[in-house]
């Protein structure tokens, strides 16, 4: 190993060691009760809830997926989803975040989301409760999954070490800081984090701009690929039978630039639906201390996601200047190691080191979200909820380490292949949640006529017409090639409000309890 590998590595596990440090602290806390342990009682201020939202909303395709997709085709696919991601922040914490925190404390004091759709509806029979957490069990599995696809990636890359070894080394890491410190220092670690993503970022961009000769010189480089930089159409690499870019006497080849019209615009936006329906920023907002501290959480919020998605896009567009033809990067799954390879090339090693922990800080503070919710999902409401109701905290703390070690192993298979590309990982698994739990969420807020069998129809439509979307209909191409989250949400929507107007209203006091909430704001 090089003395500048050597440098690298020794940053990023001081890093870790910070990490692990922070959840050595705050176990005791987290230990108090299954409340303390999923929801951090509630506790959050608005700096630490508007940060580790976002910081675990992104995850590891922020800095390596979606620079991928920008230095692989172009703008138009990153900038789109960018945009819609933008605009989906904004509302959701403008619209949603208020509304659940006073409605999630208020209804049963719900400490998870499958708890407070059960609790909504004064569910007797726990329907709605086991649907939305074996929803929430499949799609973070698969979420996981992509968080230890960055770990091995990064580390394979870096420092040549086996793909397989080191993504289940970083699987385990996350593991143990989950089982020992719970939401509340996931949460604090998050905002920790999300300072570490968006500075590597800035620097990457200004560093890299400067190395380059300069802006000028980096938009004269993209609109010289047909189709590179425009919002209405996609460049084309040439690729071989392994689907390798081909390069002709060191020039990278392109086709005809390929279209990209409104429908696929307004199907990459949709990417910004799938926010009302994520259950580790919804947590947060149930998680805040105080409902009037939410106005500030959305500023800082919706600060860093627009600065953090636009430099992550552009510095996809810097790596198609600086490094045309990098061997690793000739694939639409090796772009992916394009902020990596900036990030070893530009920087002195010991601060590409730090930078590096920007993947390494977006990849712990996702992964640890989504197996920290997908473990309460099935012990506080599966196995505390429905099959064991006298089951103590303790044991319903316990059952969840046991299903969080079972949901990373699951994770686990999913990543070993290394050719996947985490961009399409995370697609699935956002619009999984997007099209299951974000019009629920939207129409139990604010529509006091949803009922529970409005409620279950739309979480089943929405859930199931995403994976029959992506895996029967999509392959047609034409129409049906639109991301399936847009479809799926408006399906979803569209079987609430019919079976709800077809059956029996709620309950009187369903709707009283509606609207004592609304009173609050």
């Amino acid at each position: 190993m090089s003395p500048e590998t050597l440098q690298i590595l020794i940053a990023m596990v001081a890093y870790m060691l910070v990490v692990v440090i922070i959840g050595i602290v705050f176990a005791k806390r987290a230990q108090q009760s299954s409340s303390h342990f999923f929801l951090g009682g509630r506790s959050l201020g608005p700096w630490v809830a508007a940060m580790s939202a976002e910081a675990s909303d992104m995850s590891g395709w922020l800095l390596m997926g979606l620079p991928g997709v920008a230095y692989w085709c172009g703008i138009a696919d990153a900038a789109w989803t960018a945009i819609g991601l933008a605009v989906g922040t904004y509302f959701n914490w403008l619209i949603v975040a208020k509304r659940l925190r006073n409605y999630s404390a208020t209804s049963g004091d719900s400490i998870t989301l499958p708890e407070f759709f059960s609790n909504r509806f004064h569910e007797k029979k726990k329907v709605l409760l086991g649907i939305s957490a074996i929803f929430i069990l499949v799609f973070f599995t698969v979420y996981a999954a992509s968080c230890f696809v960055t770990c091995g990636k990064l580390f394979s890359t870096l420092f040549g070490f086996s793909y397989h070894s080191m993504m289940i080394v970083g699987a385990l890491f996350v593991i143990f800081y989950t089982f020992i410190g719970g939401f509340l220092a996931e949460s604090v670690s998050d905002f920790m984090q999300g300072i570490v993503m968006i500075f590597a970022l800035v620097v990457v961009v200004v560093t890299g701009t400067v190395q380059a000769g300069g802006i000028d010189a980096v938009l004269e480089n993209a609109k010289a690929i047909p189709g590179y930089f425009s919002l209405t159409s996609m460049a084309t690499p040439v690729t071989d039978a392994n689907n390798v870019q081909q390069v002709v006497n060191g020039v990278p080849q392109w086709g005809a630039a390929g279209g990209y019209g409104f429908l696929t615009i307004l199907s990459t936006m949709s990417w910004g639906l799938g926010y009302f329906g994520m259950p580790q920023v919804l947590l947060r907002f149930m998680a805040i201390r105080r409902a009037d501290e939410l106005k500030r959480s959305r500023r800082i919020a919706t600060v860093w996601v627009v600065v953090s998605l636009f430099a992550a896009v552009f510095i996809g567009v810097l790596g198609r200047t600086l490094f045309p033809v990098e061997s690793n990067l000739l694939t639409s799954g090796g772009a992916e190691n394009v902020f990596i390879t900036l990030s070893g090339a530009l920087l002195p090693a010991l601060f590409a080191g730090v930078v590096m922990a920007g993947i390494l800080a977006a990849t712990i503070s996702s992964s640890d979200s989504y197996l920290l919710i997908a473990a309460s999902a099935f012990a506080k409401n599966i196995y505390g909820g429905m099959l064991k109701k006298e089951a103590s905290d303790k044991m319903i703390m316990r059952a969840s380490r046991i299903v969080l070690i079972v949901i990373s192993l699951m994770g686990m298979v999913i990543a070993w292949d290394e050719n996947s590309v985490i961009f399409t990982i995370v697609s699935f698994a956002w619009a999984g949640f997007g099209a299951t739990f974000g019009p629920v969420m939207l129409f139990s807020l604010f529509w006091k006529r949803i009922n529970q069998a409005g409620a279950i129809a739309g979480m089943l439509t929405g859930g199931i017409m995403v994976f029959v979307w992506k895996l029967c209909l999509k392959p047609l191409g034409g129409v049906f090639g639109i991301y399936e989250l847009l479809p799926a949400f408006l399906l979803s929507s569209l079987a609430i409000v019919v079976v709800s107007l077809l059956t029996a209203p709620p309950a009187k006091e369903v709707q009283e309890e509606f609207e004592a909430v609304k009173q609050q704001g």
